[in-house]
């Protein structure tokens, strides 16, 4: 595979220089290739991503020049995608509802996590390796979220990222190959009932 890989690099596909949103495509359609054979296989090759994204090698390696400049980006951009939800979801509907929507969110993240987790272990565990991305950006959309709930007094008051993460500990215990759906959504009905548990305006 590495052999493939390098012979690759090395004969790179001449092609066009894309318009800035033609681009900004192919790097979607290959992150989203990524997510989903990376998640079924860590050793997928990466010429099996970019036939999948419908995108030349050339193109692919103008984005992503590693095995592990994908991977993590693959993680990064997952976790951007949930932080960004938390806010979008709060202009479009109640904090209450906005929260348990976000927490689904959150949880098809945490599954994907799972799928991903032999990826990221090859792609940071070596000598000189780049360290696994943090969670700030979840943790700070968590906050974001559990504060409009409390201002709007449908939450019990006090309760932080750590107090959050810790009632939905047990989305990183669900089997991703299993039918994780019924009991994802049955454990984050239940956190969320905790949370409007003595709130001001229950």
């Amino acid at each position: 595979m590495a052999r493939e890989e390098s012979r690759v690099r090395e004969k790179p596909e001449k092609e066009d220089a894309p318009l800035r949103s033609d681009a900004q495509r192919n790097r979607e359609r290959i992150l989203e290739a990524a997510l989903a054979e990376l998640t079924r296989s860590a050793d997928t090759p990466l010429s099996v991503i970019a036939k999948k994204a419908g995108v030349g090698q050339g193109t692919f390696y103008r984005n992503f020049p590693s095995r592990e400049a994908l991977v993590l980006e693959v993680y990064r951009h997952e976790m951007r995608q949930v932080a960004e939800s938390a806010a979008l979801l709060l202009a479009t509907r109640e904090p209450d509802r906005a929260l348990r929507e976000w927490m689904d969110r959150l949880a098809r993240f945490a599954l994907a996590k799972a799928g991903l987790a032999d990826a990221i272990r090859q792609a940071t565990s070596g000598p000189g390796s780049p360290a696994k991305p943090g969670h700030n950006v979840v943790t700070e959309a968590a906050e974001l979220l559990l504060r409009a709930c409390e201002e709007a007094g449908s939450i019990r008051p006090g309760v932080t990222a750590d107090d959050f993460y810790l009632a939905i500990a047990g989305l990183w215990q669900v089997d991703p190959d299993g039918d994780w759906q019924p009991r994802v959504t049955r454990l984050l009905d239940l956190v969320m009932d905790g949370l409007r548990a003595g709130a001001r305006g229950g």
